[in-house]
């Protein structure tokens, strides 16, 4: 087998990779809404190659996210990236063993790792999340919705709707004039979607806050951690005591959270966007849902590369020391590879014919 890689063979530091990179870049939600009944839950592989190599492990390679088996021969570990073995093996695409193997790809961006018998994870089986909003973010959502058919009931009045921050929409979720408003708002929307009921109208209203649920989740756990985190290298700017050199590496990080933070915000306010009219998100239903799924994929995955360096930044003090500066080094690697701006330009060297981009970084 020559494509047979060592695990423990060196590698670049900061293996570059596209923007938003080793996360999948923002595309449709690879499970269909409308799976087949036949949709494989559970990793299973029939090639007798894979029971000859014991247990294999599929999960992403260090150094450049590229989804591997992970196998022991002799006392190596050795991995073989999930392309190769499909030649190896001969596997073709339209097998079971070659969509299988796709799937696992895929479920890479939502595990840590899978072995043969593991179930796959809901994201690439239902297009559900495997993992859970808190009922705090439930609640959010819930309300944020209820207030938002407030507002459509009350649209063209002289009164100004409430400010829908995070702690007003908690207070108006146990205030009785709200409650009120918000039954008078779901009796006109039973009318207006041509709905039988006002309960019918909550359970369009509970389904699609379930799926903001997990926007919600994630606005804390990834855009404010983030803001945290560039807010605490600022408190650290403030009071920098270390070489010129130094200062380059932390005017780099400051500049490239800056960018990611602008694509995070872009991304949330999109989702906003799209399901801020909530009479238009409840007449449409199905297309929100996958709307909001593929958006909340992508975010998840973001998230999960991001939970390391963030975790390390949370326990982090604002004093500046040789444990801050590894750190800085850390976060710049992390991000280089992520967020640094590239222009494309044609190279004069290469024959007119070709026109092939040349991407260069900009610093």
């Amino acid at each position: 087998m020559s494509h047979l890689i060592p695990t423990d063979q060196a590698a670049p530091a900061d293996h570059p990779t596209p923007a938003d990179q080793p996360i999948a870049a923002d595309q449709s939600t690879t499970a269909d809404q409308s799976a087949s009944t036949d949709q494989p839950t559970t990793c299973v592989l029939i090639h007798r190659g894979f029971t000859m190599l014991g247990e294999p492990l599929f999960r992403r390679a260090e150094t450049d996210d590229t989804p591997v088996m992970v196998v022991t021969l002799g006392e190596r570990l050795v991995a073989l990236p999930l392309r190769s073995l499909k030649n190896e093996f001969g596997i073709a695409d339209e097998t079971a063993d070659g969509r299988m193997l796709v799937l696992i790809a895929e479920a890479l961006e939502f595990v840590s790792g899978l072995r043969i018998g593991d179930p796959l994870p809901l994201e690439v089986c239902t297009g559900e999340a495997s993992w859970e909003p808190s009922a705090m973010h439930l609640a959010l959502a819930a309300t944020r919705l209820r207030v938002q058919l407030v507002a459509w009931l009350n649209a063209g009045s002289a009164t100004d709707g409430p400010e829908v921050n995070v702690e007003t929409l908690l207070r108006l979720a146990d205030d009785p004039a709200m409650r009120r408003q918000v039954q008078g708002a779901m009796d006109r929307a039973a009318e207006a979607l041509g709905l039988e009921n006002q309960a019918a109208v909550v359970q369009l209203l509970d389904e699609l806050a379930h799926e903001l649920a997990f926007v919600e989740a994630l606005r804390d756990r990834l855009l404010q951690r983030v803001q945290a985190m560039a807010q605490k290298i600022e408190r650290i700017v403030q009071t920098w005591r270390g070489d010129i050199t130094q200062m380059e590496t932390v005017t780099q990080v400051r500049r490239l959270i800056g960018i990611a933070l602008k694509d995070f915000t872009r991304r949330f306010e999109e989702l906003d966007a799209q399901t801020g009219e909530v009479m238009a998100a409840l007449r449409n239903a199905t297309s929100q849902r996958t709307f909001i799924r593929d958006k909340r994929d992508f975010l998840y995955r973001t998230q999960r590369a991001w939970q390391p360096i963030i975790d390390e930044w949370d326990s982090t003090g604002t004093d500046f020391n040789e444990g801050v500066r590894a750190l800085l080094t850390r976060t710049y690697r992390f991000l280089a590879p992520r967020y640094m701006p590239v222009t494309e330009w044609l190279s004069p060297t290469r024959p007119a014919r070709t026109k092939a981009p040349v991407r260069q970084m900009t610093w």
